[in-house]
């Protein structure tokens, strides 16, 4: 199922206009510091970071052990050990005027990206006009 919506995914990213896949396209960095600048103002809001952690826990499943009885193989299932990830966000403390630094400084960059971004969209615009 997982891969079905990937391709799907896939197939309708793939279907936007040549335009639209032009400005995509020059302005990712652009949409990584707005992600970013978003980030770090939750992070100011809320007085702490979020940490995304990976963690293992066991469990008991049924696996199945092929027996060969009679010369044809069977499978025999027994219980057995095996391991799932997760992942959970926790609390992570920041130093808050860093925090407010680096916001400034994100805030100074998207300025310069998106002055950059508007002439890459104009061109855009006149190389794939819609």
């Amino acid at each position: 199922m997982k891969r079905l919506a990937l391709v799907a995914f896939a197939l309708l990213a793939a279907c936007g206009t040549p335009q639209e896949q032009c400005i995509n396209r020059n302005t990712r960095d652009l949409r990584v510091v707005d992600r970013l600048i978003a980030e770090t103002q939750g992070n100011l809001d809320r007085g702490y970071a979020l940490e995304t952690v990976t963690r293992y826990e066991d469990y008991w499943a049924t696996c199945q052990d092929p027996v060969v009885v009679d010369g044809q193989t069977v499978y025999q299932p027994r219980l057995c050990l095996k391991e799932r990830s997760y992942t959970e966000e926790r609390p992570k403390a920041i130093n808050l005027a860093d925090e407010a630094q680096k916001l400034d400084g994100l805030r100074a960059k998207r300025k310069d990206l998106a002055r950059q971004a508007e002439a890459v969209i104009a061109q855009c615009k006149v190389e794939y006009p819609e």
